[in-house]
Order: structure tokens, then sequence, then C-alpha cells
């Protein structure tokens, strides 16, 4: 697999996730990945926008948020980059996804079923921006 880095940049708004969608199919067919790793690439990255969109921005401006696709050998690493409020996602306790659904606490379901997807989750707070890396084993089926 060829290693060429894809980057696109979506507007701070929910009306984008259907390009965030487009953008990683366009990409999956690229780089000739399964529909499984993209449709979970695509669950993970749309419950962190959706995050970012909803909960990263208190002033109601117009923001930029820089995804990078990068294919390895063996893995997809995925960068995303905004310059909303600081919040890092691996210190955000693990819901209690055993409780009945009247039990359960509102939050965090997004966060966790971004985990589960991925295989190893990095963030880092650098200057004004969240910077999540993500890494996706690629497998052959």
């Amino acid at each position: 697999m060829p290693k060429k880095e894809y980057s696109f940049e979506l507007k701070s708004s929910l009306a984008e996730l259907d390009q965030l969608c487009q953008n990683l199919e366009t990409f999956g067919k690229k780089f000739g990945l399964s529909k499984k790793l993209i449709f979970e690439i695509n669950l993970a990255l749309d419950e962190l926008f959706t995050n970012i969109i909803s909960y990263g921005f208190n002033d109601g401006q117009e923001h930029i948020i820089k995804v990078t696709l990068t294919p390895q050998k063996d893995e997809l690493c995925v960068c995303i980059e905004d310059d909303g409020t600081p919040f890092n996602p691996i210190d955000f306790d693990t819901p209690d996804v055993a409780c009945s659904v009247e039990e359960c606490k509102i939050g965090g379901l997004g966060i966790h079923i971004m985990k589960k997807l991925m295989d190893e989750v990095c963030y880092e707070r650098c200057g004004d921006k969240n910077i999540l890396n993500l890494k996706k084993k690629i497998t052959s089926n």
C-alpha cells in the first residue's frame, strides 16, 4: 500500500457529516480498504466530529477541523485537529454499558465507541490545538 497522506478540512457544522463520509469513502476506494474498515473509521470519526461540534466551541464562530488519513503497511493512522476547548477523550471515564436503558447516564457513549473501534488512541494539546491520533489495524477481510 503506498504511503500517501490524504487530508481534508471540515467546517464546524453538523451539516459537514456527509462530507466526512464522502471523503472516507473516496479514501477507502483509492487505497482498496475493506468496507468494514471504512465503516468502523466512519463511525468513530462521526462520533468524534459530532462531539467536537457539540462541545468544543463556545464562541459562535466558524472553525475548521482537519482530518488526515495516512495508510501505512498494516495500519491506518487518522489525525484529527481542532482549535476547540482542550479535551482529552482518553481521560474520559468509560460509561457503565451494563446498566439498563433507564439507569444509564447520558453522554460518553460516543467516546466509548471510538475507543472500542480503534486499536490505539493518543491525545496531545499543542498550542491552541487538540490533536487526536487514532490507529486502526488493516486486516485483509
